[in-house]
């Protein structure tokens, strides 16, 4: 790891529309899942952001953090790293989606502590396809420029931005820590049930 500080983004700003509810207010044992992504990154990174839509900044939820204003429409979780990028330049970031129940603070420590300096981004292999994982990953200062370059070309999606840059791929400790909740079903099968 570099000296540059380490912020943390907790993506927060999507629509749920499969989930059919805001995924950053399910609960999870009396505390939103928000507020849970929220502690794991606070003792870890040198400030947590809150990544939102405009529509829902007021949200009182999302108010009793920083936040960061998606400033581009239709670009998915892409806004928001590129609206943080732009608004703190000089940081790395520590990207988080506020859909990942069983994420620990394990898979968060040995991230940062295994990020390499010398590649602009740090991410885990996913345990079900071999593919990159954007969104818990680590985006260096300066790295705006290659997610620009391909926003030019119309490639918003983080995970192709990954595979086609020169990522330094970590493997998962914990297989399962990066599953993520997009459905009811999925919601139903997670840890976020149990604990409600």
């Amino acid at each position: 790891m570099s000296d540059i500080p380490v912020n943390g983004l907790i993506l927060a700003g999507g629509k749920s529309r499969r989930m059919g509810q805001d995924k950053a207010l399910l609960d999870r044992g009396g505390q939103s899942q928000l507020a849970y992504l929220a502690g794991l990154l606070d003792k870890k990174v040198e400030r947590v952001f809150v990544s939102t839509r405009a529509d829902q900044k007021d949200d009182g939820e999302r108010r009793k953090y920083a936040q960061i204003v998606d400033r581009y429409d239709d670009m998915g979780p892409l806004a928001g790293i590129l609206s943080a990028m732009e608004e703190h330049p000089d940081s790395d970031w520590l990207v988080v989606a506020c859909d990942l129940p069983n994420i620990t603070g394990e898979t968060i420590t040995h991230l940062l502590k295994n990020c390499s300096a010398d590649h602009p981004f740090t991410a885990y292999v996913s345990s079900h396809d071999g593919l990159p994982e954007p969104l818990c990953a680590i985006y260096r200062a300066g790295s705006i420029a290659i997610m620009r370059r391909f926003a030019d070309e119309g490639i918003y999606c983080p995970r192709k931005i990954l595979i086609r840059s020169d990522t330094f791929l970590l493997e998962q400790s914990d297989p399962g820590s990066l599953d993520n909740i997009n459905t009811p079903d999925d919601l139903a099968d997670s840890i976020l049930k149990a604990a409600s």
